[in-house]
């Protein structure tokens, strides 16, 4: 029989419950958190720990409840956040189950105790801080910007209107990473196979009226991972916080592969 062995620090134990609320408040007023912990410093497992949020203190989104969990009650929880307007992608995590965006989270959407974990796949660098440096240099790889051959030109490239409205549904990612850490094919593959979020990027400047290297573009995806690992789950068009569709864009470079080749 086959045995199998978890990998170091993959196991979550309980942890410590902080503040549970004074007998005599309104229970009502406060909500449970619960909250994946985790210091690759003291070589210990992670633990998820428990913290009560007196919501008459906060405001309605999970981002603020960590907040104020580490202004009030624990300063060392870590975690990512910074536009708090769901634009820039920092506070990613997954919560109550699903990847999304903490600061766009209303704690009312979760019912009973919120689990908050950093997202899935990706190596922890501490609690809620994922380890983003594979993501970033995969970006990097497909070269996420314009290019061309012809003499710039004075002024600016110009599109259509029509030409611009293709770019809709793929300029507004925000590079969260929720769509490639709930993608299982990128668990499996995430060293060679791009991602929804990556292969939307790609799509979006190989749409791009302006952009001259499409078939450069296109050479560089002809690949048995890099694209082609995607079987069509579409767990990452569910996930995305922007409503975007990562899936229709995959099948897009897909096509586009085909129609060249014929």
């Amino acid at each position: 029989m086959v045995e199998f062995t978890l990998p170091k620090n993959s196991k979550v134990k309980k942890g410590r419950a902080w503040n549970p609320p004074p007998a005599e408040d309104d229970r009502a007023r406060w909500r449970e958190y619960r909250v994946y912990r985790f210091d690759p410093e003291t070589g210990e497992n992670p633990r998820l720990d428990t913290y009560w949020v007196d919501m008459h203190e906060c405001g309605p989104m999970v981002l603020d409840a960590l907040i104020w969990i580490k202004n009030k009650v624990d300063p060392t929880l870590a975690f990512r956040r910074s536009c708090r307007e769901g634009v820039c992608g920092s506070c990613s995590m997954n919560i109550a189950g699903t990847n999304t965006l903490a600061c766009t989270m209303h704690a009312d959407d979760a019912k009973g105790a919120i689990a908050v974990y950093p997202l899935p796949h990706l190596a922890v660098i501490k609690d809620l801080v994922p380890d983003m440096t594979h993501f970033y240099a995969q970006l990097r790889s497909i070269e996420p910007w314009l290019q061309t051959d012809s003499p710039t030109p004075a002024k600016e490239w110009r599109q259509s209107r029509e030409e611009r409205a293709e770019l809709d549904g793929l300029y507004e990612c925000i590079l969260c990473a929720c769509c490639s850490a709930s993608c299982p094919s990128y668990w499996w593959n995430g060293e060679r196979y791009l991602g929804p979020a990556i292969l939307l990027q790609a799509n979006r400047w190989i749409e791009d009226s302006r952009d001259e290297r499409k078939g450069h573009r296109l050479d560089d995806l002809e690949d048995p991972f890099r694209l082609y690992r995607c079987h069509t789950i579409l767990n990452c068009t569910k996930a995305c916080p922007k409503g975007l569709n990562p899936a229709k864009a995959i099948s897009s470079l897909k096509r586009k592969m085909v129609e060249r080749s014929e």
